[in-house]
């Protein structure tokens, strides 16, 4: 029989992490379904002969053998291996090594964060983890890049959402200022849950050398650009596999593998250092790859599957029980207004 596996969804990023495991369940034969929690998912971005699920309802019928769940919750009612897939390889985030008791099996993406959710692992004694890579990056390497009709080098200014992190306010007066020099040509992407305002004062900015990208996927304006400009965005990791230096304001921990700034000011020049690209920057960035996220082969879909599907043949006896997660479990059947046992 085939098998049935749900994605289970709250953003619209999750399309772009989701569908490289999509086209390999259903080349294996098996099937494969969405559940959108909440309002934030435009479902436009639903592509002809994906399957939705409209309901919980809908969902305790599928029966899934195993979810996949690019954010941090999910219900516990629903059947099947609860398997995280993160939403970004940012590692440095708050929050990145919460565990929340709800996931069966992380899929994790490389030493880094490996090594410590194998200690987590340990500690709580009630999941699986398994290194797999991201599922988002498989076809990263094939991607085509964005076509521009330009001769300037092209700079990628894709900072995050979170107002504690992110460089889109501090940085927006010297962004605009070097964007009318005509030095570059600059593309911007912003994290669907930016700030509106925020995207507002990127939005007054009119040029023959500068667009904003609404486009979801992020790939090919990563293979396009020559260097880019961030802050602790999870983009930083993904951009770096391309052996291409990154230009962070205030990253959260910065290493040598990143220009880091802690001034608007020193943007120009470090945006001329990045594009000069030394060997020994490029050392450090490889580097780091190694460490966050050393597949390039375009088959991390298929170990989370192989992973999965072990799990499930041979499930594993942990020695402690989940919690309860009453008050959590609680706000999720209140999100979904699902009150049925």
């Amino acid at each position: 029989m085939s098998k049935k596996y749900l994605f289970y969804i709250s953003q619209n990023y999750s399309f772009e992490i989701l569908r490289p495991l999509q086209k390999l369940i259903r080349d294996r034969g098996d099937n494969c379904a969405w559940f959108v929690e909440g309002i934030d998912v435009n479902l436009s971005n639903f592509l002809n002969g994906e399957l939705q699920l409209k309901n919980i309802d809908d969902v305790k019928r599928y029966q899934p053998c195993a979810v996949f769940i690019p954010g941090n919750a999910v219900p516990n009612f629903i059947s099947g291996l609860k398997v995280q897939v993160f939403h970004g390889l940012e590692w440095k985030k708050k929050g990145h090594f919460t565990i929340r008791g709800l996931f069966d099996l992380y899929c994790t993406h490389g030493e880094i964060t490996t090594s410590r959710f194998n200690q987590l692992a340990k500690q709580h004694g009630n999941f699986h983890v398994k290194e797999t890579g991201w599922p988002k990056l498989d076809p990263l390497f094939q991607t085509t890049p964005l076509e521009l009709n330009t001769t300037l080098p092209v700079v990628l200014f894709a900072p995050t959402f979170s107002p504690n992190l992110s460089c889109a306010v501090e940085c927006f007066d010297e962004i605009k200022r070097l964007v009318n020099t005509d030095r570059h040509y600059w593309i911007v992407k912003f994290h669907p849950k930016m700030k509106k305002q925020w995207i507002a004062l990127y939005q007054q900015i009119v040029r023959d050398n500068y667009q904003i990208i609404k486009a979801d996927s992020c790939l090919p304006l990563l293979q396009r650009a020559d260097v880019l400009v961030s802050d602790t965005s999870s983009i930083i990791s993904e951009f770096l596999l391309l052996d291409k230096p990154a230009v962070t304001y205030k990253n959260a921990d910065p290493g040598e593998y990143l220009i880091n700034i802690t001034q608007p000011a020193l943007l120009q020049r470090s945006i001329e250092l990045a594009l000069k690209g030394s060997e020994e920057l490029i050392k450090q960035i490889k580097l780091e790859n190694s460490k966050t996220h050393p597949y390039k082969d375009g088959l991390s879909s298929q170990r989370i599957l192989d992973a999965v599907d072990e799990l499930i043949a041979s499930p594993v006896l942990f020695e402690k029980k989940k919690p309860l997660n009453l008050l959590r479990n609680f706000k999720v059947r209140s999100k979904l207004n699902y009150w049925r046992l």
